[in-house]
């Protein structure tokens, strides 16, 4: 079934580049706003007094804005996400581990390779075509992949991965 058209993806504001990337931060700020995401585990770079590193969306948006342009099996048509590189948002938090575990608001909950950052450039998307997503629209955050640039994430291992109302991620 061939749903899946282009894919565009395009980055909107760079925070480092992909080459020059310093280390990660060595301190990281406090949320001032609701908090959407807890980044916890193997991580270097904590805010939270409990060894996570807690986000809200001015701190998320602050990082690396990316854009993609996709089909999903939960939209109709081509799609446009804005959310922060999902490789970013690990850079910033120190992550140390190989894997990461994506829980969601229902407790949905699936294991993410923290090489499919790089390799796959997926986002934690805020907006839905212009529009903050609320939990009705699968937000207020949601993993996407560009699924139509790349016919091999046309899978039920990457579609899992896009895990909507994402609450956590705990590196492993």
């Amino acid at each position: 079934m061939e749903i899946f058209g282009r894919c565009l993806v395009v980055v909107l504001a760079v925070g480092w580049g992909a080459l020059g990337m310093p280390g990660f931060a060595s301190a990281l700020d406090r949320p001032t706003g609701r908090v959407l995401l807890l980044v916890d585990g193997a991580i270097a770079v904590p805010n939270d007094g409990a060894g996570g590193a807690r986000f809200d969306k001015a701190m998320l948006e602050a990082l690396d804005v990316v854009e993609i342009v996709t089909e999903t099996p939960w939209t109709d048509g081509l799609s446009r996400f804005e959310g922060v590189s999902l490789q970013a948002l690990l850079h910033v938090v120190g992550a140390r581990g190989d894997r990461m575990r994506a829980v969601a608001i229902n407790d949905y909950a699936v294991d993410i390779p923290l090489s499919d950052a790089a390799a796959h450039g997926p986002i934690v998307a805020l907006k839905l075509n212009g529009d903050y997503m609320s939990v009705r629209e699968k937000g207020p955050l949601w993993i996407i992949y560009p699924w139509s640039d790349n016919p091999a994430l046309r899978n039920e291992t990457y579609y899992a991965r896009g895990i909507w109302q994402l609450k956590r991620l705990t590196v492993r």
